[in-house]
């Protein structure tokens, strides 16, 4: 038995993950480890843990490392605490692979400890570009550090190869989010306003809006802009996620909640969970903000998307993504155009380029027949060019 870690540290993450962690647990050559780390151990967060749990998982390590700043200091001091605290549970635990994914400074310090544990870590969702966030150099960073590689389209395959990864350590399977799609048995409308307490209005936006972690003290003035834009519409139900636990995002939550309490048709939610998010989707006009779920997800609903400023600039876009500036004007030329007839009546022929699912399964299945034994030494593979 290959005994598998995986590492979780948010809302986002952890369902992207779900059926890697299933196919996992189900199988007959895997065993499953989980460390559970970040936001889903804070209750201002929404103690995410129990989802986890409730979902039928045995969470064997929690790491805190969440501190309560969201300062440049915080957070780096919170990396520190990972460390240390993954450096335990790996000393403990003995995995033979740890499974990270994506970008976020949770898994860079889990990924750090693994490279000094001398544990492999098989990588998800690498290979991407992000051009406003931090999470670009951490991604790339975690990169390097790892040794499976698992990515969402042939782009970041390539990508991935280029920073000196050997090809045939590269996988191409697509996009993870979309296994949650198809196998979740998402709520039908009653259903669903019941799970929120709120009642769907004529049209309904899904709004979720995160620090940009590399402008200093824009994020404040960005979110009044958004909310100054979203208070004009008329008969518009506004369901808000909350931002994640970067630079700058508590004062997100405040303006927030103070719009919400102005305004009878909006209704936030510190974590809604994957089925209650991606029963949303099914049901709202549209997604704004500039969350990578608009990018990678949204699109296989035949839903729009307004993508706000550069958080996510350089990821793969669907023709169901709209691209504006966080200005007040941009953002209303934007919601203008989600909302016009012609561009509805574009969305069922929408592709999304992260595929069609089955990414999940694809990854175990390398998980079971690939041997873990001769991983940790790499050699430099120099990219010949496309």
């Amino acid at each position: 038995m290959k005994k598998i870690c995986v590492v979780t540290g948010t809302r986002a993450e952890y369902g992207l993950l779900r059926w890697v962690m299933e196919g996992i647990r189900q199988s007959p050559a895997l065993e499953l480890q989980l460390i559970a780390t970040g936001m889903h151990l804070s209750p201002e967060f929404g103690l995410t843990v129990e989802a986890i749990e409730e979902d039928g998982f045995q969470v064997d390590r929690k790491v805190e490392m969440l501190l309560s700043s969201d300062t440049a200091v915080g957070v780096t001091k919170s990396m520190g605490l990972g460390m240390i605290g993954f450096a335990d549970a790996l000393a403990e635990l003995k995995p033979d692979l740890m499974v990270v994914l994506g970008d976020r400074y949770e898994i860079f310090a889990a990924a750090g400890a693994a490279m000094i544990a001398r544990v492999p870590v098989a990588h998800l969702h690498g290979g991407e570009a992000t051009e406003g966030l931090i999470d670009e150099p951490i991604r790339h960073s975690v990169t390097k550090m790892s040794h499976l590689h698992f990515v969402a389209a042939e782009e970041y395959r390539r990508r991935v190869i280029q920073l000196g990864e050997e090809p045939e350590r590269v996988y191409n399977v697509g996009g993870l989010g979309i296994d949650n799609i198809l196998r979740l048995k998402l709520l039908s409308r009653e259903e669903l306003e019941e799970a929120l307490d709120f009642n769907l209005a004529p049209r309904n936006l899904l709004i979720t809006f995160h620090p940009v972690t590399l402008e200093y003290n824009t994020s404040g003035q960005q979110m009044d802009e958004l909310l100054a834009a979203l208070a004009e519409l008329q008969d518009t139900g506004l369901i808000f996620t909350m931002p994640n636990a970067d630079t700058e995002g508590r004062g997100l939550f405040d303006k927030i909640e103070s719009f919400c309490a102005q305004q009878p048709r909006s209704r936030a939610y510190t974590s809604l969970g994957q089925l209650r998010y991606l029963s949303c989707i099914q049901y709202v006009d549209g997604v704004i903000g500039n969350s990578s779920s608009g990018l990678l997800e949204v699109p296989s609903f035949k839903k729009g998307t307004i993508n706000i400023g550069d958080r996510q600039r350089g990821r793969l876009q669907a023709s169901s993504v709209i691209n504006c500036e966080p200005e007040r004007a941009s953002i209303e030329s934007a919601l203008r155009e989600l909302f016009s007839p012609e561009f509805q009546s574009r969305l069922p022929l929408v592709g999304n380029p992260y595929g069609q699912g089955g990414a999940s399964e694809a990854i175990v299945k390398v998980l079971e027949q690939r041997s873990l034994n001769d991983l940790l030494k790499k050699q430099f593979y120099d990219y010949p060019g496309k």
